[in-house]
């Protein structure tokens, strides 16, 4: 019913208090059980991963202990054939074989093999396997010494004699083995005694034989030792049941059991525990007494975290530099207002402001002076919207406004005009007057519009298209300008394809003449020539490959064009315009000068035509890249001079060697008086700073006429000739004609 309040119980003081002060007793209660849990459960899971990782360690050892061991019984298996060629490929050992030479193999089987390589015993074999020669430690023995051994070797020989029988080529085959010797592990390995010089032939399969035995004893475990830095132990053919004694089994080739290696293992995890025990358990004690303390901050800090969370959530939602919302409260509102507007309400407009020029006077003044103008115009914008209105900042330059049309359109027109008048008046920052302007794209959304992104890439539409037509204004959208967007995104399409494949982009040459019409050079000017589209006019290109990125390649693209056309007509004058993007590039004028060299077209013959709005916006890298330009002897035009701001000063801190008059005071003269006055201004100013003067779009005779009286010094123009191709232009040059009909 209308005037009935809807009433919400509300607790009195005191209970509410109470039951208040209860929770937060209860409440300190939970935490502090949960706080112990968590503590106990803790240092069980610490202690129970302490010890899990000394058992790791420990194992990690072990296994790393084995290893070496291995690699060290493998290493002398391996190793002991290698040591018996040294006497087994020998002619004179063969020799001695056949005689049965005791004398000679004593010295150079039976010393050498065990003094020199430390193998224990060594046989020589007849081609029958009967043994000829026996040593033991070095000594010679008699050869039944080798029947007790006979049993463990002979699957080694027949292998062996497998192995000669089927051929080789160098080096003769081995067959190496753990086996038992009385016992007692070891290792064996049997060889052909060969001719090294090939000169003392044998049957195949029917060689003396040379057997090696190295007892894996007490002598060979010190090498080991010394050799590897392996664990103190012992070879044994049965394990140890002390406990704490490792052992890895050795195997022969068929995979059985020889022996096993036992040492008792060095335990670093075990070692580790048994010093940070004391430790651990002191910090243990230590961090138990800190547990009420930590109860007690716990509390405070509950309450001051309240407080944080409190300051994160306006932070979330808040410009940090200016105060006003950011983009994520702004898009909240947004949604909030489009999903409230019914059939009976006004529409909102969305406003997307973005300031022109802010660069500059960032760069100019600093960052600092940035941000000062940042809340500067934050608060002049504060002071032009309504009290219903919402403001917020984006981000870098950005802000936007939701605006309740209450009486249509044009309120809103007047609102964003408002805003232009107002930031477009200076700014003082540091001591110092900053101008900037801003450009403002509209969207107004009426009742069924929900999609916040959608309103908000047609106002970025209107924005584009309010900083397309000159910046510094409001622009609403329109559908026209999505077909515009496509446009555009066909258009960059048509030309990276265009960039790739040759033949669609060329160079044209506009003749530049003197005031007695002969040719003195020509301006290079970009054409490109589509298969489907036909010819496609710059104007709607150019500002496409500037905001695109491409506008560089096609700046190296006609530089090439007219550096190549340059080299064939020294003398000759040959203008090419350059982008701001190209001059931003600190390599710009590194790439120039190669490109010269690279063509053989003379610096003094180049003319650079930039724009004011160049030296605008970026200073620094224009002065050190112009400054480059005419040391090297490059001449450096100011095109379109009269349009943009026209200001001495760069004349004086960027010297020109040139001035191009635009062609928009060119078509009005003799039709209107100020033109004429103007044009002749800029000339007489131009030759008192000792700079050439260069006119525009000159169509009739009259204008021709009227700026050679003002002291005009060169013309381009369709009387004199219209943009030729590369041919044309070659024909113009040597033929010197006056003009084109």
């Amino acid at each position: 019913m209308p005037g009935t309040v809807t009433s919400v119980p509300v607790l009195n003081g005191p209970m509410l208090t109470t039951r208040r002060a209860k929770f937060r007793r209860t409440f300190s209660m939970l935490v502090l059980a949960s706080f112990i849990v968590v503590f106990a459960v803790a240092a069980m899971l610490l202690g129970g991963f302490l010890l899990w990782s000394a058992g790791q360690i420990d194992d990690n050892a072990v296994s790393r202990q084995a290893q070496r061991v291995i690699h060290a019984v493998e290493a002398q298996r391996t190793a002991t054939p290698r040591e018996q060629e040294s006497v087994a490929i020998w002619d004179d050992a063969v020799v001695a074989a056949r005689n049965r030479d005791e004398g000679w193999l004593t010295t150079n089987i039976g010393k050498w093999m065990f003094e020199y390589f430390g193998h224990d015993e060594s046989y020589v074999l007849a081609p029958d396997d009967a043994p000829i020669y026996a040593a033991i430690d070095g000594r010679t023995r008699g050869t039944a010494s080798f029947d007790s051994r006979r049993a463990a070797i002979l699957p080694l020989l027949d292998d062996l004699r497998k192995l000669t029988a089927a051929g080789y080529l160098d080096i003769p085959p081995h067959v190496a083995d753990y086996v038992l010797i009385d016992g007692r592990p070891a290792i064996a390995s049997v060889t052909p005694l060969v001719s090294d010089s090939g000169d003392i032939i044998q049957p195949a399969g029917r060689e003396a034989v040379l057997v090696s035995i190295v007892r894996l004893d007490l002598d060979f475990e010190l090498r080991m030792i010394d050799r590897y830095m392996t664990e103190v132990g012992r070879f044994t053919t049965v394990t140890s049941p002390t406990a704490g004694i490792e052992a890895f089994p050795v195997t022969n080739r068929a995979g059985r059991i020889v022996a096993f290696f036992e040492w008792l293992p060095d335990r670093p995890g075990q070692e580790l525990l048994q010093r940070t025990a004391p430790a651990l358990l002191v910090a243990f004690v230590f961090v138990s007494l800190l547990v009420s303390l930590l109860i007690y901050r716990l509390r405070r800090a509950l309450k001051a975290l309240e407080f944080k969370r409190i300051d994160a959530e306006r932070q979330a939602t808040e410009d940090a530099l200016t105060g006003l919302p950011n983009r994520l409260s702004f898009d909240r509102q947004f949604n909030g207002r489009l999903d409230a507007i019914t059939l009976r309400d006004p529409p909102t407009a969305l406003l997307m402001l973005d300031l022109d020029r802010f660069k500059q006077v960032n760069d100019t003044l600093g960052h600092h002076a940035g941000d000062e103008l940042i809340r500067a115009v934050a608060d002049r914008l504060r002071a032009v919207i309504g009290p219903t209105d919402v403001l917020a900042r984006l981000g870098g330059d950005e802000f936007a406004i939701l605006h309740t049309c209450y009486a249509g359109t044009i309120e809103v027109a007047a609102l964003a005009q408002r805003i232009v008048d107002t930031i477009a008046k200076p700014f003082r920052v540091q001591g110092s007057d900053a101008f900037v302007g801003v450009s403002i794209g509209i969207v107004v959304a009426t009742a069924g519009q929900r999609d916040s992104h959608e309103l908000s890439r047609k106002a970025d539409i209107a924005l584009y298209e309010a900083k397309s037509a000159g910046r510094n204004r409001a622009a609403f959208y329109e559908e026209a300008m999505d077909e515009q967007v496509q446009s555009r995104h066909v258009i960059e399409a048509e030309l990276r394809e265009a960039l790739r494949t040759p033949g669609q982009l060329w160079v044209a040459f506009q003749p530049l003449c003197g005031d007695s019409e002969e040719i003195v050079g020509a301006e290079a000017l970009l054409r490109w020539t589509h298969p489907q589209l036909g010819a496609i006019p710059p104007s709607r290109f150019i500002s496409i490959a500037e905001s695109t990125g491409l506008i560089e390649q096609l700046g190296e693209f006609v530089l090439r064009g007219a550096a190549q056309f340059g080299a064939r007509w020294p003398g000759r004058t040959i203008a090419v315009n350059i982008s701001p993007a190209q001059l931003r590039n600190p390599t710009f004028a590194e790439r120039v000068f190669a490109l010269l060299t690279e063509t053989g077209m003379r610096p003094a013959d180049l003319e650079i035509e930039i724009t004011e709005g160049i030296l605008l916006d970026d200073e620094s890298v224009a002065a050190s890249t112009i400054r480059s330009f005419r040391e090297a002897g490059i001449r450096i035009a100011l095109d379109d001079f009269g349009t943009g701001y026209s200001s001495l000063s760069y004349l004086k801190r960027y010297p020109v060697d040139r001035i191009k008059i635009d062609r928009s005071f060119v078509a009005q003269l003799s039709t209107a008086g100020a033109s004429d006055a103007i044009v002749q201004a800029m000339v007489t100013l131009a030759h008192a700073l000792d700079i050439e003067v260069t006119a525009e779009g000159v169509e009739t005779e009259a204008q021709f006429r009227a700026l050679v009286g003002m002291g005009c010094n060169t013309f381009q123009g369709y009387l004199f000739s219209a943009p030729l191709t590369l041919d044309a232009i070659d024909a113009r040059f040597a033929d010197q004609l006056p003009r084109v009909a």
